[in-house]
């Protein structure tokens, strides 16, 4: 599985990844492997505040339906709408063009409280 080194963890599998200014959220590649093939995605809109731990929307594969939760607090800046209509980008490209949103951090230190990935790795390798 590829790790992101740029990115931070949640044991839930969403990642934080510094863009600038912004904090970039969206699924690890072990999440979106073991989801399957992503068919829909509901994420908040541009303005809405989301919390550090609090589910900030929701990702359904042919498998199953999960939700996400925010590695950092803050607030949105920029929806992927790209992967709002076509989901797929997800498993083809987490890290990349499978983004889900963009958050102004409120809280920037949370950052570093996250799952760095060699921690994030020894994570999955456990389960």
């Amino acid at each position: 599985m590829a790790i992101d080194k740029n990115a931070r963890y949640l044991e839930s599998h969403e990642y934080a990844k510094p863009s600038g200014e912004y904090m970039v959220f969206g699924i690890s590649d072990h999440a979106q492997a073991e989801l399957g093939d992503v068919v829909f995605v509901e994420l908040p809109s541009v303005g809405k505040t989301v919390t550090k731990g609090a589910i900030f929307g929701t990702i359904e594969s042919v498998k199953a339906a999960s939700d996400l939760y925010a590695p950092i607090s803050g607030t949105v800046v920029e929806v992927n709408e790209a992967v709002k209509n076509d989901p797929s980008l997800v498993n083809k490209d987490c890290y990349g063009t499978g983004w889900l949103v963009k958050v102004a951090p409120s809280n920037p230190s949370e950052f570093q409280s996250l799952l760095d990935p060699a921690a994030y790795g020894k994570t999955i390798g456990e389960e």
